[in-house]
């Protein structure tokens, strides 16, 4: 499997996992083997982390994920972008996402 997050690339949540709302935090949950992580199954996302994933539609790209990021948070320049690249980055290894093409 490509690892390699594309900043020009669209991507989606995987069909593998569900996420459910529980008292404020976005909790997401593999429904199969081999997701996430080993010793924690379930994986939390802060207000940010939340607020990318609900971009993850197949439609924007990473870049264009960041730019409507960058509207709604202040931040030095390059940070968001370099946040997005790294959670996506996490959630690819993860198998929580996949590009939008390939899903």
């Amino acid at each position: 499997m490509d690892s390699k997050v594309k900043f020009d690339a669209a991507y989606v949540p995987s069909e593998d996992l569900v996420c459910r709302e529980i008292e404020g935090e976005l909790i997401i949950v593999p429904l199969v083997a081999g997701m996430g992580d080993m010793e924690d199954e379930l994986f939390t996302l802060n207000e940010t982390g939340r607020a990318m994933w609900e971009k993850l539609d197949g439609t924007k790209s990473l870049k264009a994920v960041a730019e409507e990021l960058a509207t709604e948070y202040e931040a030095p320049d390059g940070e968001i972008e370099r946040d997005v690249i790294g959670l996506a980055k996490e959630l690819l290894k993860r198998k929580m996402i996949v590009e939008a093409s390939k899903k």
